[in-house]
């Protein structure tokens, strides 16, 4: 087969003048506006949560402030289990400012939690449907109250039983230092308060379909296992009356989710 001559079709590129390469920045720029175009929603949500972030940011820097004028007042109310700060020993140098900067920090960030879930709702509410707003306006309340009430319950139950246990135990004297107390306590007054999300939970599977209430009721005793498992998990001691503590109202919420599955397993 004879050769192909390719030299005219390389001279005809070599020669290519300003006016082609002029439409070839034509072509590549309408293509570029066709997909920033397309794009504008997407850099639009990007600029929505730059903006709600900044916002969160501000008010978190905001309660934070708020708290660590209070700091003082704060710390001395955490440490009412233990007797005052009086009852707490510090070893290190930095601890006790170190204990003064986080009880700021985490009291900016529980003041400034209703703002940051509203910042959360205000931007995921516009991509959601009208009954998918209804359950989120229902449930993240419920979460919160169901969250205070398990910190309420740590406060005023456990812990004026569990810390003279714990530092009076075989009568050995106990010099807390305050790290590891703050840490303790803020410790379990989350878990515990995780623990009281149960009814949300067992809740959100049967509308799910993954559980109902018949199963639910039907498994009372794998349930009550459960309990214990957490309740041994959570609880900071092993005797039998604190775990009884803490197994008391977890029950009772799981009788709740039982009758909060029925109710979402009729829709």
């Amino acid at each position: 087969m004879p050769a192909i001559d390719t030299e005219p079709e390389a001279a005809t590129k070599s020669k290519r003048g300003w006016s082609g390469y002029l439409r070839a920045f034509g072509r590549a720029h309408r293509k570029a506006s066709v997909e920033l175009a397309t794009s504008m929603p997407l850099l639009q949500h990007l600029d929505e949560l730059r903006r709600r972030l900044f916002k969160a940011f501000l008010a978190l820097m905001l309660t934070t402030v708020i708290c660590f004028v209070f700091a003082r007042q704060i710390i001395d109310y955490l440490a009412r289990p233990i007797g005052g700060l009086h009852g707490l020993v510090s070893i290190e140098v930095t601890e006790n400012i170190a204990i003064f900067m986080k009880v700021s920090l985490l009291g900016g960030f529980i003041l400034g939690m209703p703002f940051l879930v509203y910042q959360t709702l205000a931007f995921i509410m516009p991509g959601l449907k009208e009954s998918e707003r209804r359950w989120v306006m229902i449930l993240v309340p419920l979460a919160t109250v169901l969250f205070a009430g398990g910190v309420a319950f740590t406060w005023f139950v456990m812990l004026p039983s569990a810390i003279p246990f714990l530092t009076n135990f075989l009568g050995i004297t106990t010099q807390v230092r305050p790290d590891n107390y703050f840490d303790f306590i803020t410790r379990l007054m989350f878990w515990i308060g995780l623990c009281f999300q149960l009814p949300l939970i067992l809740m959100f599977l049967a509308k799910l379909k993954f559980v109902t209430a018949r199963q639910l009721a039907d498994g009372w005793r794998y349930a009550l296992v459960a309990i214990a498992v957490v309740a041994a998990a959570v609880t900071p001691t092993v005797d039998p009356i604190n775990m009884g503590l803490v197994m008391a109202p977890l029950t009772g919420l799981y009788a709740v989710s039982i009758l909060l599955a029925a109710i979402v397993g009729r829709d």
